[in-house]
C-alpha cells in the first residue's frame, strides 16, 4: 500500500488542526464586511498573533487565513486583482509562526461563493483555474500541505483537488466539505459519497468541518470511517456548537472541556486529524490537545 503523503509529512507530529479565524478577528476588531483576508495586508500582526495563540494551544497544524481569497470573493472587495498577494503574504504569517514552534502551514481553499453549472453559470474549468490562482500564492508563501473545507458541490471540490495537483502537485491535500443535520451538504452529498469521490479525486485526508456542532460531527465522522478506502485519512473539524445571543451578542454554545471530550469521541470513532471550526479559540484547541495527548 502506498505511503499516504500527509502521514509521512506529519512524522509523529500530533494531528491538530487550529480553530476558527473569521470570528475571533471580528471580535478582536475586524470592522463589520471586511474581508478578514485583507488584515493578512493591513494588520498582520492580528493574524500572527492568533496564530502564534493556536500554536501555543498544541495545534501542529496551522491554516492560513485565506478561506475567502479567490478572486470572485475577493472582488466583493474590489480586491480581485490581489489574489496571489493576499495569499502569499498569509502564507508567509503562518510559515513565520510555524517555523517556531515545528508546526505545518496548510493553505486554506473554501468555496469561490459562485454556483457551478447547471444550477450557476461557473464552470468546473474556470472553478479550477481561480483554485489555481490562489494556489500560486500560497505556494509561493511556502504551505507545507493544502486544506480545502467547508465545500457542499462535489464538482467544486474535485476542481479544488484538480488545481491543487496541477500547482502543487507534491504537496498533501485534504478535503473537507460541510454536513446538516440530515447528514447531507447544501447539494446532497452525504459522507460516504465524499470519501469515495475525493479519494478517487487522489487527496490524502477527507472529512467534515463546520455544521451544527459535536454531536452531529460524530455521526457524520462515524459515516466517514465507515466508508474509509486504502491509505486516506479521515478528518473531523466541528463548530463550538452554534450562536446563541446572550446578553446582546452571539456566543457559541460549546465549552472548551465538551470540545476535549468530544476530540476523544473522534479519537474513539478512529477519525486521524482532529481540529475545530467557527467558535472554537485557542481554548479550545489546548483543551483538545490536552485531551488526545493521554
Amino acid at each position: 500500500m502506498p505511503t499516504n503523503r500527509l502521514t509521512a509529512l506529519l512524522a509523529g507530529r500530533p494531528a491538530i488542526v487550529d480553530g476558527g479565524y473569521g470570528w475571533l478577528l471580528q471580535q478582536r476588531g475586524l470592522p463589520p464586511g471586511m474581508p478578514a483576508e485583507l488584515w493578512n495586508l493591513e494588520n498582520a500582526a492580528a493574524i500572527e498573533a492568533l496564530h502564534e495563540e493556536y500554536a501555543a494551544a498544541g495545534a501542529s497544524i496551522l491554516t492560513t487565513n485565506t478561506f475567502g481569497a479567490t478572486e470572485p470573493r475577493l472582488a466583493l472587495n474590489d480586491l480581485g486583482d490581489r489574489v496571489v498577494e493576499v495569499n502569499r503574504a498569509g502564507a508567509r504569517l503562518a510559515r513565520s509562526v510555524a517555523d517556531r514552534h515545528g508546526a505545518l502551514v496548510a493553505g486554506d481553499i473554501g468555496p469561490t461563493g459562485e454556483l457551478l453549472e447547471p444550477l450557476g453559470t461557473l464552470t468546473a474549468a474556470e472553478a479550477q483555474e481561480h483554485f489555481a490562482e490562489q494556489l500560486r500564492g500560497l505556494v509561493a508563501g511556502g504551505i507545507d500541505l493544502v486544506l480545502i473545507e467547508t465545500m457542499s458541490d462535489l464538482t467544486e471540490s474535485r476542481a479544488a483537488v484538480a488545481a491543487a495537483h496541477e500547482v502543487a502537485p507534491d504537496l498533501p491535500v485534504i478535503a473537507t466539505m460541510s454536513f446538516d443535520t440530515n447528514r447531507r451538504t447544501m447539494m446532497g452529498v452525504t459522507p460516504a459519497a465524499a470519501v469515495t469521490a475525493l479519494t478517487e479525486a487522489g487527496v490524502d485526508a477527507v472529512g467534515a468541518n463546520c455544521g451544527r456542532g459535536p454531536e452531529e460531527m460524530v455521526a457524520i465522522a462515524a459515516e466517514l470511517n465507515g466508508a474509509r478506502e486504502g491509505a486516506t485519512l479521515i478528518v473531523a473539524q466541528s463548530n463550538a456548537g452554534l450562536p446563541q445571543l446572550h446578553e446582546g451578542e452571539f456566543r457559541y454554545e460549546v465549552d472548551p472541556d465538551h470540545m476535549a471530550e468530544h476530540a476523544r469521541e473522534l479519537r474513539a470513532l478512529g477519525v486521524d486529524v482532529i481540529g475545530a471550526c467557527c467558535g472554537s479559540s485557542p481554548e479550545h484547541i489546548r483543551a483538545m490537545a490536552a485531551a488526545l495527548a493521554h
